[in-house]
């Protein structure tokens, strides 16, 4: 049986070495890309049975990337985003768009090893027909080590959708931060005041220095 070929797409060298050693010893056939435009060339020419694509690279970044196979029905193997500052806002885009998960850095090699196997045998995924009835986006991400999966309802109104979403957001960067709402204010590019109120109002609970709990 021929080896699976795995395209990685990382502008950092170190990134692309290691994962190209790892993956070589798992018996995959792995081709480098340090850019979007050598990626682009590889795809144009070659369809692998997987793709990890990094999210923050310079000119073309790996969401435009990931959009423009999409555009141009190019996207028919399996692609898996990585990212070294991952958010929610580009999970949920990049699987919006078609990614098929996750993978944030520095990347875990059991992750790393579960997440390749089940796509490269898998494949891409087929095309779902849209359903009348309620439609959820489910995303995976991993805060501390630990995986944690959130669905984002997709047929709600847009405000109590955005209300959903910004709850989910923020209870994510609480928990990045371990509760600290200073460092999540900074983190956000919020007043502290501001996210104070706005956490009330969406019903969170958080510490206040001192250590009192509010809801």
């Amino acid at each position: 049986m021929a080896s699976k070929q795995i395209l990685v797409v990382d502008d950092e060298i170190g990134i692309r070495e290691l994962l190209s050693e790892i993956l070589f010893d798992e018996g995959y056939l792995v081709h480098l890309a340090e850019n979007a435009e050598q990626a682009r060339a590889y795809r144009n020419e070659h369809e692998p049975d997987l793709v990890l694509l990094d999210i923050w690279m310079p000119d073309t970044d790996g969401i435009a990337l990931l959009k423009e196979w999409a555009e141009h029905e190019l996207l028919t193997m399996p692609v898996v985003m990585m990212s070294g500052h991952g958010t929610i806002e580009t999970a949920v885009e990049a699987t919006r768009i078609g990614a098929v998960d996750f993978l944030e850095k520095p990347i875990a090699l059991q992750k790393l090893f579960a997440t390749v196997a089940k796509f490269v045998k898998e494949g891409a995924p087929k095309p779902q027909l849209p359903q009348a009835e309620s439609q959820n986006q489910n995303i995976t991400l991993n805060i501390d080590g630990q995986e944690q999966r959130f669905s984002l309802p997709l047929n709600l109104p847009l405000r109590e959708a955005r209300e959903y979403f910004d709850a989910l957001y923020f209870d994510y960067h609480l928990q990045k931060e371990a509760g600290n709402v200073a460092r999540v204010a900074e983190k956000v590019g919020l007043e502290r005041t501001h996210l104070y109120r706005k956490l009330k109002q969406l019903g969170i609970k958080f510490a206040k220095k001192g250590g009192e709990d509010e809801s």
